[in-house]
């Protein structure tokens, strides 16, 4: 086994996303057979204690062939239509399999203001780990009905490496309809070799890709090649697998050189600081006390209400703040967990108190060490 197929063994949160073209048979509906494969499959790895969040496409597709439709539409309209008849029977599909296997899931409707949207960000993440320590199964799906701009991403390739981001996974699969990235289209050149191994975020990857894909769905291997890109910002590997592979995920997770490859170029931690540190404009400062500031500085700990002195800023829930110390000087800056007027109510009090104070708790820390970045010394 290699290196890189060693690492997807050791994964312990797993991102699997399913395209349209797989869960509707190309189109023709639900695939309840197909569907059940890949929830015995997902079961087992949940079986093993990984955490396991599913996105899959399909409402539109499946919206399609419910209204008798054999053209995707143009009309915004009428694909929101599409989706909002399409997603009953998905759910649904997806509910019964699982239940099979004693597996509560859940439904998340996403759209990818929610993900950009620092406040919604922190709310979706909060839900997501609770529902991952809950052992709840979610199935992710874009908000087709309300969003305006998904149906420029396509298949929801983008949406799941935004979730992989979310939720700091160690593996993104994509479970497509090819056996995984050639190095050039295998329609036209039958002799093209199949990637097995990359850095992803490859210039060079982008001119193996092809078109577009089919009626049912958006995407293209070009989709998925900017989706491996950026989970990698959060250390996440993805891999592009044939999802009509007998036991896939079993396979991937055993070893075997199944689809591509494509492995981030930084360690997860260091990934995920340098994207937090990116997206870093500050809307607010905590002054901190020394104890505080030293925690923060040398042992990688999250920010608590009892370190901190003094409030600065209208910020709200999910902006970035400053965190600075007695003498003035930043120290690191974050995604807040509370909007300023709750935290100045609860500054320097233990998180054991901030329910008594506030009537509710989001997370016990100001700010997760996972959502914080060093920024002085």
């Amino acid at each position: 086994m290699t290196a890189g197929r060693e690492r997807i063994a050791r994964a312990r949160r797993w991102v699997v996303k399913i395209g349209s073209a797989l869960v509707t048979a190309g189109g023709r509906g639900l695939d309840a057979d197909a569907i059940r494969a890949w929830t015995d499959e997902l079961a087992a790895l949940h079986g093993e204690g990984a955490e396991v969040l599913l996105v899959s496409s399909g409402a539109v597709a499946e919206g399609m062939t419910r209204l008798g439709w054999t053209r995707r539409p143009h009309a915004l309209n009428e694909l929101q239509a599409a989706a909002a008849v399409g997603q009953v029977g998905l759910v649904h599909a997806y509910e019964t399999a699982f239940d099979a296997h004693n597996i509560r899931s859940a439904q998340i409707l996403l759209t990818h203001d929610d993900l950009s949207n620092r406040r919604r960000y922190l709310n979706a993440r909060s839900t997501l780990r609770a529902l991952g320590a809950l052992r709840v199964l979610p199935v992710v799906n874009e908000n087709d009905t309300v969003a305006n701009d998904e149906f420029r991403f396509g298949e929801n390739d983008t949406l799941a490496a935004l979730v992989a981001n979310l939720v700091e996974a160690d593996l993104l699969v994509i479970l497509t309809d090819t056996a995984g990235l050639y190095e050039r289209d295998p329609r036209s050149d039958p002799d093209a070799a199949i990637i097995r191994h990359a850095t992803a975020g490859d210039p060079r990857l982008a001119a193996m890709a092809g078109g577009s894909g089919s009626i049912w769905g958006r995407g293209g291997m070009a989709t998925k090649i900017d989706a491996a890109a950026r989970a990698a910002r959060s250390g996440t590997a993805t891999v592009i697998a044939p999802g009509s592979e007998p036991g896939v995920l079993g396979r991937l997770r055993a070893g075997e050189e199944l689809g591509t490859l494509l492995e981030p170029s930084q360690e997860p931690l260091v990934a995920r600081k340098r994207w937090l540190a990116n997206q870093l404009q500050v809307r607010g400062q905590l002054v901190i006390d020394a104890g505080a500031a030293r925690a923060l500085a040398e042992g990688n700990r999250s920010l608590l209400a009892v370190g901190v002195q003094r409030v600065e800023g209208a910020f709200q829930r999910g902006e970035v703040v400053a965190c600075v110390d007695p003498h003035g000087r930043e120290i690191a800056r974050g995604l807040v967990n509370y909007p300023a007027s709750e935290v100045r109510r609860i500054r320097g009090r233990p998180s054991s108190e901030i329910e008594t104070i506030l009537g509710y708790v989001v997370e016990p820390e100001l700010i997760d060490r996972d959502n914080l970045v060093l920024t002085g010394r």
